[in-house]
């Protein structure tokens, strides 16, 4: 397998895409449950034209090919892959109060080129949970914390600690708070109209802190150009809204904009393990 990652990621950008979009269309065929999820959470977001459904399919299977060029390539030439940038000025604001900042992305675009290239900018600490394919584990893992720039922390307690220690020393954490957390790590608020066990670490780290939170992504350009990557301030709660509500108001709004390039497989409703559903008694 790690010569099929490192073969794939030797491959320019363009190509890479275009063998990604026939990957995500044989997947798609291949797998009724993955049809299903893609077609119902579409739905649930009110996004159920036909064409955007196809496009989706192809981006998602992008997402995987271009995966290993942005985990073994060396990190300057995955930064340089991002040609165009909005809103970096908001990440230099948050780190010269000294407070650290909190970065918040999304399965969107290519979401592992964000803790990538803020790492070439900074240093980051990375909160990650392994993946369901343990052979890609190691791969993923060296690949995210190459260079000691990224320090990557498991989704656990002691990572929390580290992801504390990090904003203490005035530096950047990263996290993926669009995934279902475990029990007692989140709360039930709406995503898309819908109650979505949501994670409440990101509100939690910067009441305790005072470190300003930002959603970060990175927008795959059209033909294999590379990447826009975007900064820009998490929404406000809107008393009496929960900033558990909040985030997921912010991440809707950016998902609106470029939903083809959202993860729509992704069972983000799914009850963790000894959790209450929602409305339970």
């Amino acid at each position: 397998m790690l010569f099929l990652l490192r073969l794939a990621a030797r491959l320019p950008l363009p190509l890479l895409h275009a063998l990604g979009a026939a990957l995500g269309w044989i997947v798609y065929l291949s797998s009724p449950r993955y049809r299903r999820d893609l077609k119902r959470n579409l739905e649930t977001a009110g996004l159920s034209d036909l064409r955007l459904r196809r496009t989706a399919i192809a981006e998602a299977g992008k997402g995987v090919l271009e995966a290993p060029a942005v985990w073994l390539r060396p990190l300057r030439q995955v930064a340089d892959l991002v040609v165009e940038v909005s809103g970096w000025e908001h990440l230099d604001k948050g780190a010269k109060r000294g407070r650290g900042v909190i970065i918040v992305t999304l399965h969107l675009g290519c979401f592992e080129m964000v803790g990538q290239y803020v790492a070439s900018r900074m240093p980051v600490t990375a909160m990650y949970s392994p993946p369901k394919v343990r052979a890609l584990e190691p791969v993923m893992r060296v690949g995210r914390s190459r260079d000691g720039v990224m320090q990557c922390v498991p989704a656990d307690l002691r990572g929390v600690r580290a992801l504390l220690k990090a904003l203490r020393r005035g530096e950047a954490i990263a996290m993926l708070p669009d995934q279902v957390p475990g029990i007692g790590e989140g709360q039930w608020v709406e995503f898309f109209g819908r109650p979505a066990y949501t994670m409440t670490l990101v509100g939690r780290l910067s009441e305790q802190t005072g470190a300003p939170a930002l959603l970060c992504y990175a927008e795959r350009l059209s033909r294999g150009r590379g990447y826009r990557f975007v900064v820009e301030p998490l929404l406000a709660p809107r008393p009496p809204e929960s900033p558990a509500r909040a985030l997921n108001r912010s991440l809707e709004q950016v998902i609106r904009r470029r939903p083809e390039q959202y993860l729509w497989g992704y069972n983000r409703y799914k009850v963790p393990a000894g959790a209450q559903p929602p409305g339970g008694s």
